[in-house]
């Protein structure tokens, strides 16, 4: 059987739930700029502020759609782009709030949001949308003088609006959006410095994840001291979960090979450490329960601790099997992406009301006691683009120069 990634059949496929799934984002847009949150039928959810991930992730995902050719991308891109440059902008001190709701001025600037601003600017800015190149320009700012670490080679993760109180924790899911952001800004700017910031948090989280049997620790204190039992107490945080996080697992090995193709040499990574990290995903998340779908989280035994089946993890699966089978050639890799994406449209896609079910339950049943409603289409878009793409350069330039297959 010819792997599917190699099958011009099934790349028509992936282009086609990439137009059903921007078909689903058309009421993004909010009142005053940004991007609000989607309930299950694609309207926008009264319960939800306008969020600065949100909205970043919606210009990265209508701009690659721009530059694909896709009617009416450019004015919801624009739309949300007005909200970074509007409401979202904290024009006093710098920076991004994390939402534009009320009591928006006492919450933390996270690194989280920043780096979503980085790649919504980046992408935004090979799309050629008006103001796109400024933000860009502020938003590295930011990104490199208030969260990068110099000497740790990692970013802290969030400040006091004024910038005055930095919080103790650190955390590698910031770390791993900062990596993808500052490959995009390589691209769009050619500074080697966003590479090699690349290239140093991931060898500093490859070296954890080889130390805890390819376990990715995710909490740290301000020393950089793993804390293994933070929210042990609260293991389905939609941010901080407790324990291994099996999506990250996946995303961290497709980040491995990106950077790799970009000409950076991470110590222990490139396609050794991407199949280690892969490995222990899958063998820890996949069916481990007994039924079809990868749990959320393990203990770091490897035992399942919270056994929903989020979307973003299958997207992040079948992306990280492409990106291994086209540095590897080999043909498991193919295999499992295949097998996921049967599991992906039996199971996650919602082909009556739209996008994809964000949370399943152990049984594979929609739930929504993580995530209510559909507010994110970019992993999904990015599932069904990466198996389309060279590992290098990043999605958003590859898109740019036509090197979608």
């Amino acid at each position: 059987m010819i792997a599917w990634p190699e099958l011009a059949t099934h790349r028509d496929w992936l282009a086609g739930e990439l137009a059903r799934l921007l078909a689903f984002g058309r009421e993004l847009p909010a009142d005053g700029g940004g991007a609000r949150w989607l309930d299950d039928d694609g309207h926008p959810d009264p319960s939800q502020p306008v969020q600065t991930w949100i909205t970043s992730r919606t210009v990265h995902v209508y701009s690659l759609a721009t530059m694909l050719g896709v009617p009416g991308a450019a004015a919801i891109a624009d739309a949300a782009l007005a909200g970074l440059a509007g409401p979202l902008h904290d024009d006093e001190n710098g920076g991004w709030f994390a939402d534009a709701g009320p009591g928006r001025e006492s919450g933390l600037k996270a690194c989280y949001d920043h780096a979503f601003v980085v790649l919504a600017a980046s992408s935004a800015t090979l799309a050629g949308r008006p103001g796109a190149r400024e933000l860009l320009d502020e938003a590295l700012d930011v990104l490199g003088t208030r969260f990068w670490d110099e000497a740790d080679g990692m970013c802290v993760d969030g400040w006091s609006r004024d910038w005055a109180h930095l919080d103790p924790y650190r955390g590698v899911n910031a770390n791993m959006h900062t990596v993808e952001a500052s490959l995009a800004a390589y691209d769009v700017t050619g500074d080697k410095l966003w590479l090699d910031r690349a290239r140093r948090i991931c060898t500093r989280v490859v070296a954890a994840a080889a130390a805890n049997e390819w376990r990715i620790p995710e909490h740290y204190d301000e020393e950089w001291v793993p804390q293994l039992e933070l929210n042990a107490d609260r293991p389905g945080d939609k941010f901080k979960p407790y324990g291994a996080t099996i999506g990250h697992g996946l995303e961290w090995a497709r980040l491995l090979l990106h950077v790799e193709a970009a000409g950076a040499d991470v110590p222990g990574g490139g396609l050794e450490g991407a199949t280690a990290l892969f490995d222990r995903a899958v063998a820890d998340g996949w069916a481990a329960d007994g039924a079809p779908g990868f749990v959320y989280t393990t203990d770091w035994s490897g035992a399942p601790v919270v056994h929903d089946r989020m979307h973003w993890v299958v997207a992040e699966a079948t992306a990280a099997a492409a990106a291994l089978y086209q540095r590897s050639e080999d043909e498991r890799f193919a295999e499992l992406y295949a097998q996921w994406w049967d599991y992906a449209v039996e199971h996650v896609l919602d082909v009556e009301r739209g996008s994809w079910h964000h949370q399943l339950d152990q049984d594979n049943v929609p739930t929504d006691t993580v995530w209510p409603g559909k507010a994110d289409l970019y992993h999904a878009v990015q599932s069904v683009l990466i198996p389309r793409l060279p590992l290098a350069p990043a999605i958003g330039r590859a898109v740019a120069d036509g090197l979608v297959r």
